[in-house]
């Protein structure tokens, strides 16, 4: 205890020297206090308050022997950033408290995260640990309930646990022997003592052929009459219009049968359209929704160009989002509770015939943009000279595109769409998020534009009409 005391203690004056700020400082997401944030963890609403801890580096803005940062909401508009949850100072995740997740049982909060432990060579070794809180905020570690499984490499991690069928279940993230991907799948009584079941899903299990060498950040859940398996896995091959970044996330939608602990599914289907969108998790909330937050980020991709790093910290959250599935596809909308954040309105009817047009009534960078396009043609909306929305009528695609975070020479995420008929925005200080046909396409990246200003332009290959509705946004409110 002493140990980790001391380590928390050490992080806060590092916190203290470091001026996290600069003009790309996030208004309305989350970001850290200094220093890395990647994946989302434990993802819970406990005694109708809302808790996001996060993979946190506190020391530098690279990876290392990962924390979990804290933070708390009751309205996601006002929030107080609470102590760290875990520390890595036993020897059972001496190297890192990994991703995982969270649940309420009898009063108490429970986290399930993975012990990452290496040794003087570099060999891993991994462990499912549990921690537990009476509030919420000081957390007491019982260390590893899950040991290593045969037949698979140390690159087992991030489970998830939810509760079904009087049982708790728990999947996690796995690497076979042979560098095969799968989702593993276990099952208790009591949260303490687990009985493995074996994969799920991936080569072998519901797929015949290869599909990445490691699955991870699985999350399993019921979502309008669908089973949706959401993965993030690493080791798929670009084509032209998936599979565009350095690693992707996406769902696999079928049945599972709690009887015999099999899923059936369908196709892979990436949820993102975007640069930087990884390792998102889910929850259901006290209203009944189906909650995601993602990592805006890419492991690998770039981490080190971005310009927040001569700051003091790294990377951010995505906004919250709500969940539901239609006709098979899976749709992802800002949460209500971000109309909250609306400042100044303005609305327009924009004509564009030969020459692009700017809105010259609106400036506001940090902002909710909504546009309507009359018909279905092609066309291009420009955000701050930097980031690039275009819709191909004939081709029925959408493209984003931003300069490259190291040369600066334009870059594209290109996917196929059914139309694109209306346009949602949330731009904050250093991101886009997109969302198509009310979300039934989305599109996450990080953008750092010089101009300061929220320039609006607008272009079209024919005459077009849009309309829009735009609204300046307020910062999160913190304690």
């Amino acid at each position: 205890m002493k140990e980790e005391q001391a380590l928390r203690k050490e992080a806060e004056q590092i916190i203290q020297t470091v001026e996290a700020a600069g003009p790309f400082r996030q208004q309305f997401h989350l970001v850290p206090p200094a220093g890395l944030m990647n994946d989302p963890n434990g993802l819970v609403q406990w005694q109708g308050v809302y808790h996001v801890f996060y993979q946190w580096m506190p020391f530098h803005t690279g990876h290392g022997s990962k924390w979990w940062g804290h933070a708390a909401t009751r309205d996601w508009v006002h929030w107080e950033l609470l102590p760290p949850a875990l520390a890595p100072v036993h020897d059972f995740e001496k190297n890192g408290c990994y991703s995982g997740s969270a649940v309420a049982h009898e009063g108490f909060l429970y986290l399930f995260y993975t012990g990452n432990v290496k040794d003087e060579h570099g060999n891993r070794t991994s462990y499912q640990c549990v921690a537990v809180s009476s509030d919420g905020v000081e957390f007491e570690k019982h260390g590893p309930v899950i040991y290593q499984p045969e037949g698979y490499t140390a690159h087992v991690r991030d489970p998830k646990v939810w509760f079904e069928s009087g049982f708790w279940w728990l999947v996690i993230g796995a690497q076979r022997l042979d560098l095969e991907g799968q989702v593993l799948l276990y099952r208790s009584p009591d949260l303490w003592e687990w009985e493995y079941l074996g994969p799920l899903a991936g080569k072998g299990v519901t797929l015949g052929a290869s599909f990445g060498y490691m699955w991870e950040c699985p999350d399993f859940f019921e979502l309008d009459g669908s089973r949706v398996l959401l993965i993030s896995p690493q080791g798929l091959e670009a084509e032209a219009y998936r599979y565009q970044n350095q690693y992707q996330t996406g769902i696999f939608a079928g049945e599972f049968s709690p009887e015999t602990g099999t899923f059936s599914h369908g196709r892979f289907r990436e949820i993102d359209l975007g640069f930087e969108f990884y390792a998102p998790q889910t929850f259901l909330d006290e209203r009944g929704r189906r909650l995601l937050i993602g990592w805006m980020g890419v492991p690998d991709q770039q981490e080190q160009a971005q310009p927040t790093i001569a700051d003091g910290w790294v990377h951010c959250l995505t906004a919250p989002r709500e969940l539901t599935m239609q006709n098979g596809h899976l749709y992802q909308q800002p949460i209500e509770e971000y109309r909250q954040l609306r400042k100044e309105h303005a609305s327009a009817v924009v004509a564009v015939d030969n020459e692009a047009v700017v809105w010259q009534s609106w400036n506001a960078a940090v902002a909710e943009v909504y546009l309507d396009v009359e018909e279905d043609k092609s066309w291009t909306v420009s955000w701050r000279r930097y980031f690039h929305i275009s819709y191909d009528a004939r081709e029925q695609t959408i493209t984003f595109e931003r300069p490259d975070l190291e040369t600066g020479a334009p870059v594209c995420r290109t996917g196929r769409v059914n139309s694109a008929r209306s346009i949602r925005c949330l731009f904050d200080r250093s991101s886009a998020e997109v969302f198509v046909n009310d979300g039934e396409y989305v599109s996450t990246s990080r953008i750092f534009p010089e101009q300061e200003e929220g320039e609006l332009q607008f272009s079209a290959e024919a005459p077009a009409v849009f309309h829009v509705d735009a609204w300046e946004l307020q910062s999160l409110q913190w304690e």
